[in-house]
């Protein structure tokens, strides 16, 4: 799934899909021996995807705390590269 991402123009919403009411948040889904994971990142500059949280699946909807978790690590990263740290 991760190589669909990375090499496709454009990806299947079955694999990948813009979070609704988020800012500016992805889904990555992913199944694996009968697994469901989900993948949460967001775009710097258009084209670099950069995933920042990952978790099991179990039930329809995402966990709020998981989508908070990701929207901090996007302000995070945001910050750090107006500031020019890694």
């Amino acid at each position: 799934m991760l190589r669909l991402v990375r090499t496709l123009d454009r990806v299947p919403t079955e694999y990948f899909e813009k979070l609704v009411g988020t800012k500016e948040l992805w889904e990555v889904r992913i199944q694996y021996a009968g697994d469901l994971f989900r993948l949460l990142g967001f775009f710097d500059e258009g084209t670099l995807l950069i995933l920042c949280s990952g978790f099991g699946k179990k039930t329809r909807k995402i966990p709020p705390r998981e989508i908070e978790l990701a929207e901090a690590r996007r302000r995070d990263y945001f910050k750090r590269k107006a500031l020019g740290s890694d």
